[in-house]
């Protein structure tokens, strides 16, 4: 998969426009990021679906959090009855910071995604639910028909990790250094190796904040939002990996929740930048890319791409395209 983030910060029409010039790109897959201060993803997807023949879509990530599983899973079937079966399920825990926004806790992360995601498969297959777990469903059913559609796991943290290579499609590991992918490939591993060959091959995606331009330095300017909500939701043995500051990171987490993004945003150090994000010039993200590609088996591009989006998703492609064929 060579797979692009969108993020519906845009009016549907630009987010539409974007997923075209991503098709045009090269790109095969494309997911809306989910944030509930941003326009509602599948909509945008339902956009770029009208504007696209062959990418496939789907969000990422969904959280089992803010709207039912069930719901979340009907969603995902009515977008691939919209795309002529291009759906793909993105589903994770949630950005903390935001979901406490609105009255949530993130409990039990790891059983709650797992849980939603084999509802949904059954769901899909037409059968008629009823589950007491984490969330509760009694005699649910979709009153159309689904086809089966690729579970990708947004993760991070190595229980999510290799929870997803036992049970799902493919990860959608969210990291953007090399150093967090060589550790992750043995978390894939360990995953795989309780895998029951049923389930069929499984995709390691690299799902990294990029930001690509000619100029370097405004590419690494356009990073720190993303960057921001990045080091907010960091692990602490993550950010330890990488030397940066817990406290910091935790006031730039405070900042978001408040509302305060301009503030969370300047907290941003280089370092942040140089551990979560892929910025510079078409050459220095294509040498990082490449890095990358030695432990993973796809990459999705994700937000910001860049100060300016549509010249950045042709400079992102076409790197990623030499990474991937060299690396």
């Amino acid at each position: 998969m060579k797979g692009i983030e969108i993020t519906p910060e845009h009016p549907l029409e630009r987010v539409g426009e974007f997923g075209a010039r991503a098709e045009e790109a090269g790109f095969d897959a494309a997911f809306a990021s989910c944030h509930y201060n941003n326009r509602d993803p599948f909509a945008a997807l339902s956009e770029i679906a009208r504007r696209t023949d062959t990418i496939e879509l789907g969000p990422g990530v969904a959280n089992p959090y803010e709207t039912h599983p069930v719901a979340v899973a009907s969603r995902v079937a009515t977008l691939d009855e919209r795309s002529d079966g291009r759906a793909v399920f993105g589903i994770g825990a949630g950005d903390a910071s935001t979901l406490s926004n609105l009255g949530y806790e993130r409990d039990r992360p790891l059983r709650r995604v797992l849980e939603s995601f084999k509802v949904a498969r059954d769901l899909w297959a037409g059968e008629r639910v009823t589950h007491e777990g984490t969330f509760q469903a009694i005699d649910a059913g979709l009153n159309y028909e689904a086809g089966k559609i690729p579970v990708y796991v947004g993760a991070q943290g190595p229980h999510m990790i290799r929870m997803s290579a036992k049970h799902a499609d493919g990860v959608l590991l969210n990291a953007a250094h090399p150093d967090d992918f060589a550790w992750a490939a043995d978390q894939v591993e360990a995953g795989l190796e309780e895998r029951p060959d049923s389930r069929g091959e499984f995709d390691f995606a690299a799902f990294a904040s990029l930001s690509v331009a000619e100029d370097g330095e405004a590419a690494r300017e356009a990073a720190r939002p993303p960057v921001a909500f990045i080091a907010a939701g960091a692990a602490p043995p993550v950010l330890d990996r990488h030397d940066i500051d817990g406290e910091l990171a935790s006031e730039i987490g405070e900042q978001i929740g408040a509302g305060e993004f301009s503030e969370a945003f300047s907290l941003v150090t280089p370092e942040m930048i140089d551990a979560f994000c892929i910025a510079g010039t078409p050459e220095t993200v294509e040498d990082r890319v490449r890095e990358i590609a030695s432990h993973t088996d796809s990459f999705v591009a994700g937000s910001p791409l860049g100060p300016d989006i549509e010249a950045a998703i042709s400079l992102a492609g076409a790197a990623i395209d030499r990474a991937y064929r060299e690396g």
